[in-house]
């Protein structure tokens, strides 16, 4: 006897219609598409793109501010330099305020490399800022920014009440 829970086709189809997550994928999906094949000739990727672009300041950042502001960890971080470093586009250097600590500088390749991929990059962003629906790209960003500085904690889902099982183990259902 099984107690696996059959969930209807319906439900399915209202998970597909309506999961805000699946929705934010599959467009970043087809953005990250469109500006990887924008950005090719220039030899970039969105996300390094993106990256150098973070590193574009007066004064070389840390490692920790830049993967807070592209969302991801130190780990992921480091692994998406690598490729940029190894092409003499960045530098990782150390802090000299905290030798454990490291910096992240652009090159003066790495900063040529970005000058050739900004015209590219705004005039695939233009394209795309101009096929958005009414409210348009701004709407878009100010909907985006506030979904992702949604913690874990505001976006935790209600939880079922505990209900015991035989032998008195609680479970959630």
């Amino acid at each position: 006897m099984s107690n696996l829970v059959e969930i209807p086709f319906s439900t399915t189809l209202l998970v597909r219609d309506t999961c805000l997550c699946l929705h934010v994928q599959r467009a970043a999906r087809a953005l990250a598409r469109l500006f990887d094949d924008a950005l090719r000739p220039v030899g970039l990727t969105n996300g390094q793109f993106s990256l150098m672009m973070s590193l574009n300041r007066p004064e070389p950042p840390p490692m920790g501010p830049v993967a807070a502001l592209l969302a991801m960890d130190q780990t992921t971080l480091t692994a998406a330099l690598k490729p940029l470093q190894r092409r003499g586009w960045i530098d990782v250097m150390e802090n000299p305020k905290d030798r454990r600590r490291r910096l992240l500088r652009l090159t003066a390749e790495g900063k040529a490399v970005l000058a050739k991929a900004l015209p590219i990059w705004e005039s695939t962003h233009a394209a795309i800022d101009g096929r958005l629906p009414d409210g348009g790209p701004a709407r878009l960003r100010q909907d985006l920014q506030a979904a992702s500085s949604m913690t874990a904690e505001t976006a935790k889902p209600t939880r079922s009440p505990r209900r015991p099982r035989a032998g008195g183990e609680a479970t959630v259902e």
